[in-house]
Parts: structure tokens; sequence; C-alpha cells
């Protein structure tokens, strides 16, 4: 029997249906000479530092680095019985061999072989390395099985990653937590992700906006616009020597232009422009894609290639039909696909770019979760677009002297709209279609020398706009993008992060309260600003995740040496660690609390804060202070909240309903007043309202 291990349930019932196991036992299903079970995502981690040492429990700088040799490995909580139900069909007699089918990737290797190693299995196994769910693909699959051995370089590459990770992550985390004392989470991707934030928000904030003008000219209809002038009277001056003056067409240029259609998406592209149409996290996007490749529909998500292979252009093709089917782009007429710009062996790397399967053609998109079904449609638009025709336009560019200055005016005719066509389409059946930059409209037919008598002139002010805040789609970009050019042309990943764990790094900053969301921009806080600022330039950069890729591809590829690696990220963790042992007094002030004032001291005038038992004042030396367990509110069955203090200090009084009275054995509503003494315990003295009735409405 072949044990088959997958990475979750769903893609589990997948494999054992293609293979035609249909019988379901516990924790597994079983028939047709396999057993199919699953992972339930990682199932063994690192173990925590105080699993090493208990006095690890407590976070000092005295403990740092903690460097453990050897790693080792717990199982994840809440998950054991999932390792022990894979341990128990490893040690089944009649189990003769595995095969790793968790996803075909870095983590996908990681997952299976630390759950291998951790039952102490020692039978050999083999590796499932495929891109689809599909059925055929799945059998394909199989019968071209490879030796697990292949993939030792690429599990050396994860555990390295992982291992590096851990030490930056906990030493760096602990050590800047200990010397801030609030807890400061730092990691090799999420912080210069940060870092990132932190700049375009100083650029945004630090920009100083200025006034320019224009001066415009009516010609035929259309605009004449001159070069941008500082000075409002330099405009004027020049509106006043055009006015009903003569304007002379100078020049007019026509240049025909092509794009060519996009490429197909990769995760990150894909999440990016998800985020623009549909304002979808780059979270949401990966959870829907992921639904949609384990119900069949997508291709493996979790890619950054742009491209298929050559073995696919058949199967692309029969998927470009379908598509072609599918409502809103079965209004599109006919067209005929370049199936060839789809393919390029040497850009595709673990996986190929993502597309529709052939289960397009039996789905019931109506069906589908709405975020499931737009993300399935942009997919298919995506694919369409790729294969056809480029969007073909002429530019022109008139010019015109007038006042001894030139103006200009340009305009775009367009003469094929190609690919644009599948895309209007997609953008008119959405319900709120996007905003789009205005187009610029087709010119009137200048000439060269024609003349404008009595022209129209006037003067419009604008102003410099900051840079844009960073939306998901922007900050995925830059994270793709970052360090790129000190990472060599053939380094298997590049950027920050993968486009399988960006999402969860945005999600993380957002958790840690150092970004929050506002619509779709996201915005760096107090917190995530002033974590930049005391961290090292080597955090903060993309160079050290360049740098990392670079060498984990290496080992990947067996070109370099694991050990090596790791002794200098010990190292460099080391040297951290003695070089921040201590900061300043005004620092440790960085991340303390903000306290929201509830207010003013009666005796000095200073900011009155909220403490666990009193509410005091921020003058040490004034010692100002209202006790919430007094005994004049606990001998009345009250307690001073923070509405009732805020009375007492910006008013003298406060409303109470329901105090009550031992003496009268009754509750009534009073108006306690703040004595002006200024002894050190505050007095107070009760008001009872005038009432016509005695206590209880009684006479």
């Amino acid at each position: 029997m072949k044990l088959v291990i997958c990475e979750k349930p769903s893609v589990a019932k997948s494999i054992a249906s293609a293979l035609g196991v249909t019988s379901r036992a516990g924790g597994c299903f079983e028939g047709n000479g396999f057993i199919v079970s699953w992972c339930v995502g990682h199932l063994v981690s690192p173990m925590d530092a105080a699993g090493y040492d208990p006095g690890y429990k407590k976070w000092r700088y005295d403990d740092l680095p903690i460097l453990p040799e050897p790693f080792r490995y717990v199982l994840v909580k809440g998950k054991e019985d999932a390792f022990q139900n894979l341990k128990r069909l490893m040690e089944r007699p009649d189990v003769t061999e595995l095969v790793n089918a968790c996803d075909a990737g870095r983590e996908g290797e990681l997952i299976f072989r630390l759950v291998y190693e951790m039952a102490g299995c020692t039978k050999p196994f083999s590796r499932l390395w495929i891109s689809s769910m599909e059925d055929t693909a799945i059998r394909e699959g199989f019968a071209d099985l490879r030796p697990g051995a292949e993939y030792d370089p690429l599990y050396q590459s994860a555990l390295c990653r992982q291992k590096a990770d851990w030490l930056i992550g906990i030493n760096a985390t602990r050590l800047f937590s200990v010397l801030y004392h609030r807890t400061l989470n730092v990691g090799r991707v999420q912080t210069p992700t940060l870092a990132m934030l932190v700049d375009r928000d100083w650029k945004v904030t630090s920009f100083k906006k200025e006034k320019y003008h224009h001066v415009r000219l009516a010609l035929d209809g259309t605009e004449a616009v001159s070069e941008r002038i500082t000075s409002p009277e330099e405009a004027e001056t020049l509106r006043a020597a055009c006015a009903d003056g003569p304007a002379v067409c100078t020049s007019v240029t026509r240049e025909q232009k092509k794009e060519a259609p996009p490429k197909l998406y990769d995760l990150t592209t894909l999440q990016r422009e998800a985020n623009r149409l549909f304002g979808y996290t780059a979270k949401q996007t990966l959870d829907y894609a992921q639904s949609l490749y384990e119900k069949k529909l997508l291709t493996y998500p979790r890619t950054d290639s742009r491209y298929l292979t050559a073995d696919m252009a058949e199967t692309a093709a029969a998927v470009l039909h379908l598509a072609a089917k599918v409502p809103p782009f079965d209004g599109c007429g006919e067209f005929f696909p370049d199936v060839s710009l789809l393919v390029n062996d040497g850009k595709v790397s673990d996986h190929h770019a993502i597309i529709p399967t052939l289960e397009l053609e039996k789905a019931d998109l109506s069906a589908l979760p709405v975020g499931e079904r737009n993300i399935l449609l942009l997919v298919c638009r995506e694919l369409l677009c790729v294969v056809a025709e480029p969007f073909v336009y002429e530019t022109v560019t008139a010019t015109f002297t007038c006042g001894g200055q030139t103006f200009t005016a340009k305009g775009r005719h367009v003469l094929s709209l190609g690919w644009k066509d599948i895309d209007r389409i997609f953008r008119a059946s959405l319900k709120e279609e996007p905003e789009d930059e205005a187009e610029p409209a087709a010119l009137p037919d200048f000439t060269e020398g024609q003349t404008f008598d009595q022209v129209e002139a006037s003067v419009t002010e604008h102003f410099t706009t900051p840079p844009k805040v960073h939306t998901e789609d922007t900050l995925l970009s830059a994270m793709e993008n970052a360090g790129k050019e000190d990472i060599p042309e053939d380094a298997e990943r590049r950027g920050l992060g993968t486009p399988a764990t960006r999402a969860a790094i945005l999600e993380k900053l957002v958790a840690a309260g150092f970004v929050e969301r506002k619509g779709k921009s996201l915005i760096p806080t107090k917190a995530g600003i002033n974590l930049v600022t005391v961290l090292p330039d080597t955090l903060t950069s993309p160079m050290l995740t360049a740098e990392w890729e670079q060498k984990l591809t290496g080992i990947a590829r067996g070109e370099a040496d694991p050990v090596s690696f790791m002794a200098g990220i010990s190292e460099m963790t080391r040297e951290l660690v003695k070089n921040y042992s201590h900061i300043s007094e005004e620092g440790q002030k960085l991340f303390a609390p903000e306290r929201e004032t509830v207010g003013l001291c009666p005796r000095c005038g200073k900011p009155v804060y909220e403490g666990k038992k009193n509410f005091y004042c921020s003058d040490r030396s004034c010692q100002f202070v209202l006790w919430k367990d007094d005994r004049f509110w606990t001998s009345r069955k009250k307690e001073l909240t923070k509405k009732m203090a805020g009375d007492l200090l910006k008013k003298g009084r406060t409303s109470v309903k329901g105090m009550w009275s031992e003496k009268k054995g009754a509750s009534y509503d009073a108006v306690v007043v703040l004595d002006d003494t200024g002894e050190k315990y505050v007095r107070f003295k009760l008001e009872f309202p005038k009432r016509k009735e005695g206590v209880n409405g009684k006479k």
C-alpha cells in the first residue's frame, strides 16, 4: 500500500477521487492500493524558547542571544490527533512506501518532512509535483512520481529559512521588547514592509504643496495649455497678451502606438487587481483563490509565475474557449486567440500562472459565493485578454504659439480596442464600476500654419499633490520589487516574502497595532513609526531578505552549504544583541501608552489620569487623588466611574441615580458635589432633590 499524505483534507478528497479511492475510514481514504490522508497545514513547529529552558519564559536581556543547538520540534497545539493519525498509518505493516502530496513548493516540502521525521518513519517516499487539482493532472502526476531524495536540497532550504526566521524573530523581538518595555514584534519580512509604509507616510505628511498656474487657450472646441507658471502675475500677463490675439499652429505630430495585452496572473498581481477593483484584502483574495483551487476551478494560486509551460498549450486552448462562453465574455464576439503568448518555459518556476481549469464547463458560477465568483471571472478575463489583439491607438500632439509662448494640445484616437474591449465588457458588468483615469479625447484635424483669431485665454490655478498613501495594491507591488536590484536574475524568489506569505504579513502588522486600515489605505500607527525609528537598518532594509533569498536559492539547487548559512545567521544574531545593550530614558518613553485625560486637577490644573484604583493628578508632587473605593461610595453601594470623575473635575458635581441610604433604607437620585477645600482626601456632600412624596412614594 502507498500512503499519500496531503496538506489539507479537501486536497486529499480530490486526490482520492482521482485515484478511484472511494472508501473512507477514520482519518483517511483507503482502496485501490492507496491510503490517502492529510495534515492540517503545519503539524510540527520549532519549539518555543521556553522549551529549551524554563527560565526563558521571562524575557531578559541577559539571556540573549538564544541560539538552540540542535533545534528541537514540537507538535502544534490542537493538532496532536492529526499527527497521531498519520503516525499510525505510517506504522501499518501493509504500508510499504509514502507519497509526499503536500503543496508543491518550499513550504509544502517542509510540512511533510517535519511530520515524517517527528514520526520516526524510515520507509521510502516519493514526491507528487502538480499545479492543478483536476483529475487528469493528478493522475498524470502519479504516473510521474519523483524520488523524494531529489528534493532534499529544497528541504534544506526550507529548514534554513525557518530556523533563520526563528533566530532573528525570537532574539530581535525579545531584545527590543525588553529595551522599550512593550512587545515589539520584529521579523525579517514584516519589519521592512512596515518601514516602506512609514517612509511613504513621512513623504505624505512632510509634503508641502506648491501653487502653480496654466494659461489655457480655447481653440476649436479643445484647449491648448501653457507650461507650468509659478507666478500668478506672470500667468496673468501671458493671459492678457494672448486674449483676443492670434494663435498659430506650429506643428502636428501623429504617432501610432500599441499596448500589448497583459500577462497571466500570478498571486501578487491577482491580489493587486482584486484590491483595485473590489477592495479585497490580500488575504481575502488568497482565501477565495484557494477555495476555487480546492473546488478544481482554478490552478494552484500560490505562484510567482505569469506564463504556462509548452505542454499546457492544448489544455489552455480548450480552457480559453470555455472562458469565452462564460457571461459576460460571451458578448465579446469572435476572436482568434494566439496561445503562444501564454507559453514561456523559462519563466515558470515551481508553478505556472493562475488560469481556470476544464471544470469551468460544468461549473455553476451563480452558485459560488460572490467573492469566489468575482475572482474566477477576473482570472477568466485575464486569460482572454492575454491572447487577444493589442490595443492600437494614435496619439496627436499639436503645438501653438500665442503671445510669444508655446501651448500644447494632446489627444488620442483609438484605432483598435483589441484586448481592452474584453476588459471594457468585464468592467461594464460590475455593479460598481471602478473609477478610471480620464481618457484623452480626440483632437480636431489641426494643420500646420493654421491660424486662430481672437482666441479666448484663461488662467487656471493648481497645486502639486503629495505621493498617494499605500493601498494593498501598491504595497504588494512594492514588496514584490523590494531589493530587486540586489538579487541576481536567476534567483528563485525576489522581493519581500513570497506570494503565499505576503497577505499574512500584512495581517500581522494590523493585528500587532503597527498598521491600521482606513478604507483601502494602509496607515502606520504611532507605534509602527516609532518601531521603524529605533530598529537598525539591517532589520528595516529589504537587503537582508535579498541576501537570504540568494543564499536559500543556492541551497535549494545544491550549490550552497546550509551549515555555513546558519553559522552566518547565528553570528548576525550575536552582533545584534551586542550592539543594542541599552537605550536612553527618552527612548524608553517612545512606546509609553497614550493616556486619556479624565479632566484637570482642581489644585494645580495638570491632567488627571485613570489608574486601577483611583483617578490621580499627573504631577506627582500635587498628590491630588479620587479613590474609586472611597468609603463615601462603598457605604452607598456605588463605584466612582470615569464619567462621574470627569463631571466632578470639569463641573464640580455629578448626578448619580440610585444612591443608597442605609438610614432610610431606600434609593435616591442625588447630586454629588466636589469640595474645594483642597485637602489631601477630597470630601463630598450629598444633595437630595426635593420630592412631594416620601420614600418609595409613601407620604
